[in-house]
């Protein structure tokens, strides 16, 4: 007879699920140690950094193409723009035009016109929009695809870069990613010295 799961074990496992997430939505690393298989444990790791990865906060700015994305719907930008040679729009119109060193409130108090130190698209070669997360994993620790970072580097850019943390802060408006920064940055530091595994 298989075993059934009764009202109050399956209480306990989804509690130990709640527990196990922050405040703010992101479990802890720890919360993995029951993955007795390492290179399972840091995969699915990985899979909860993915919670971030594949936030529109992050996918407006790794777009397919040239083009910048926003909102939660990820509409095309408006007004129109493009990536430019360098990352930061076309001359005449490069990201510094509107978006500034942090985030200015409408006077209507209605929203927010975003802002970062450093605004700009991702490099192309870290445009992840539309990919699985086995291949956002794959290009994130491909130094070829993730401009010549080290896994070390990753786990400093993912945990104290100010442009990523503003995916936290995003302004009036806008919905933050799942977590913290410093959360998103131990996630990544643990996937890391897992071995950096990807899921399938």
């Amino acid at each position: 007879m298989k075993a059934r799961l009764t009202l109050a074990a399956a209480a306990a496992v989804l509690a130990g699920t709640v527990a196990a997430r922050s405040q703010d939505g992101l479990r802890a690393p720890a919360s993995f140690a029951t993955i007795a298989e390492p290179q399972a444990r840091s995969a699915a790791i990985f899979t909860e950094m993915g919670r971030v990865l594949t936030h529109p906060r992050c996918l407006n700015c790794h777009p397919r193409g040239d083009v910048p994305t926003q909102t939660a719907a990820m509409l095309p930008h408006d007004p129109p723009v493009t990536r430019g040679p360098d990352d930061k729009g076309a001359p005449g119109l490069e990201c510094a035009t509107c978006h500034g060193e942090a985030n200015v409130g409408f006077a209507d108090g209605s929203g927010s016109l975003p802002g970062a130190p450093n605004w700009h698209l991702a490099p192309r070669e870290m445009a992840w929009a539309g990919k699985s997360l086995g291949a956002i994993c794959r290009q994130l620790k491909d130094p070829a695809r993730n401009g010549g970072k080290s896994l070390a580097q990753l786990i400093e850019h993912n945990g104290r870069d100010a442009l990523v943390g503003w995916g936290w802060h995003p302004g009036k408006g806008r919905e933050p990613a799942p977590g913290t920064q410093a959360q998103f940055g131990a996630l990544t530091r643990a996937w890391v010295e897992g071995g950096a595994h990807c899921p399938a």
